[in-house]
């Protein structure tokens, strides 16, 4: 029994219980950028009676003093005043873009929304619900004539303050199918978009943001740091402007430009496209397969496909503010993070991903993603099986 009480134990016992509330502050802090109250006076308060309670005075107030001041440095000190700051966001039409576009608006950025069309009905209600602070411009990020135009435009109303942040929203989803039916121009369609698109409106728009020393945040997705099937060309390209984050992040350090890459997990954008768009898309796929191919998935996992990107909106979240509080977080925080990862599940599955052996991270997802369909030479030779 003596044994129990000892120092030592007496002493794993303080470290455990100076843990546990530290570890729940900053998962807290990662994932919900406004509890600074909770953060700031109550998990202090805890943490400093469990230190002296258990450890004693002296190294209770030790333990208390150095751990306490280890989270104020992990934490940020409170978000920056919008003042005048600019923000270029990409992909206004619709979706996250447009509704980036509004909130950053209502705040009172100065906010240059790129639309693809803009005569378009998004563009319109841009021009009718938002302050006169926001321009549109017209700006396709895989046409490299519109990118020049649109740099020239918004440094002419930007001038010596230079451009705060740009934010690289425009992305397409593509049609979602085995990376083997995928055709090659649904992977370059992606790259161009996903990728190339960012890389070049990132270098184009570096020269301003580096007179602000601003922020870079690219949306990436949760399909760009864990592997989906069905989601290779998507995945792919999304991986590639991660990484393209991460290396940004360590160059432009030097200039004062941060950079942060967002994860979100699934959300009603309606990236997804219109019926119209699949029917065109599943034509093209079923023209681009050779016949053995054919014959090996069989027509109705070839047709079938199409029912995966109905179920979509199903298992979607319709309220971006998640995404939107966090864009903001990167534009506004001191220490802003360099991975964001808002919605249901994306920092759960990444962690998972990461640190589990990837023979569960695989039965969970197939289990979750509830791909029924079964390729018709699988199934020919599950049926060959049982009648041996």
């Amino acid at each position: 029994m003596s044994n129990l009480y000892s120092p030592l134990s007496l002493s794993a016992l303080g470290w455990l219980c100076v843990a546990i509330p530290v570890l729940f502050g900053l998962c807290l802090a990662k994932r919900r950028y406004k509890a600074h109250v909770l953060l700031q006076i109550v998990l202090p308060a805890l943490l400093g009676l469990l230190c002296v309670a258990v450890l004693g005075t002296c190294w209770g107030l030790i333990v208390f003093c150095s751990t306490w001041l280890s989270c104020l440095v992990y934490l940020d000190a409170g978000p920056l005043p919008v003042g005048d700051k600019a923000v270029l966001i990409t992909g206004s039409d619709t979706g996250i873009g447009h509704a980036l576009a509004k909130y950053l608006d209502n705040l009172g950025f100065t906010v240059f929304a790129g639309v693809l069309n803009k005569d378009g009905p998004g563009a319109e209600e841009l021009r009718r619900t938002c302050s006169q602070r926001l321009s549109l411009l017209q700006l396709d990020i895989t046409n490299p004539t519109q990118v020049k135009e649109a740099y020239l435009q918004v440094s002419e109303k930007v001038q010596n303050t230079g451009l705060w942040g740009v934010v690289n929203n425009a992305g397409i989803l593509g049609f979602l199918a085995d990376g083997e039916l995928l055709p090659m121009n649904m992977y370059r369609q992606c790259m161009e978009v996903n990728f190339f698109g960012a890389v070049e409106v990132s270098k184009t728009f570096l020269p301003l943001l580096r007179k602000s020393q601003g922020r870079l945040v690219n949306m990436s997705s949760m399909a760009g740091g864990i592997p989906l099937p069905r989601y290779a060309a998507y995945g792919a390209s999304k991986a590639a402007l991660s990484m393209f984050s991460g290396v940004m992040r360590q160059e432009l350090s030097k200039w004062g430009i941060k950079v942060a890459a967002i994860h979100p997990s699934g959300f009603r954008t309606g990236i997804q496209g219109t019926s119209e768009l699949w029917v065109k898309q599943e034509k093209e796929l079923l023209e681009h397969l050779s016949v053995d191919v054919q014959q090996d998935y069989g027509r109705d996992y070839l047709l079938g496909l199409k029912n995966y990107l109905l179920r979509i909106p199903m298992y979607c979240d319709v309220d971006l503010t998640p995404v939107l509080s966090s864009i903001l977080h990167a534009l506004l925080a001191k220490r802003p993070h360099s991975l964001y990862t808002p919605g249901k599940g994306a920092y759960v599955l990444l962690c998972i991903f990461c640190y589990f052996p990837l023979w569960f991270y695989d039965f969970l997802v197939s289990k979750s993603l509830r791909l029924e369909s079964i390729p018709k030479a699988l199934r020919t030779s599950e049926a060959e099986n049982k009648d041996l």
